[in-house]
């Protein structure tokens, strides 16, 4: 009987592992640990990036790489840190090169990231191109975009109507 529930136990776990790993992950939090300035909310994220059943990984976990990179200690930790992130949101992008959320998340870090990472020559691209295909989000999407366009020296809340 011991066996039994043991057994029954292992499969309700395996079977509850799952469905978290193929859980959509909460774009809200997501964004809010990109805005934060904490390393523990950031990780969190990447942890949960990585655990999701997501096709575009790699976009979110760039994108939180870069911003990490601002955050740890190290000439050599950030520049790496900074690298892995970029490769992966620009190989996200260059795969599905429509899609407009990967462009936002481009455009918040090369609008923070520091003038010698040389990672600014896409802002006002992707700032037109996702106010053009502002109308198409979500609108979960469209709220962080307008939050995030009220402090952005780049995108314009009047530009996204």
């Amino acid at each position: 009987m011991k066996t039994f529930i043991y057994v029954l136990l292992f499969i309700t776990g395996f079977f509850q592992k799952e469905a978290i790993n193929t859980k959509d992950l909460n774009r809200q939090a997501f964004y809010n640990a990109v805005k934060s300035e904490s390393l523990k909310a950031i990780d969190e994220q990447i942890a949960a990036v990585q655990a999701s059943g997501l096709k575009d990984k790699d976009a979110f976990e760039g994108t939180l790489l870069m911003k990490k990179a601002g955050l740890v200690k190290g000439s050599k930790n950030k520049l790496d840190l900074f690298k892995d992130g970029r490769i992966k949101l620009e190989t996200a992008i260059q795969n599905d090169n429509s899609n407009t959320e990967y462009r936002f998340m481009r455009l918040i870090i090369q609008e923070h990231a520091p003038k010698i990472v040389k990672y600014r020559d896409e802002l006002a691209a992707d700032a037109a191109f996702i106010e053009k295909n502002f109308r198409n989000l979500s609108p979960g999407l469209q709220n962080i975009i307008i939050d995030y366009s009220k402090e952005s020296k780049t995108l314009k809340t009047t530009n996204l109507q």
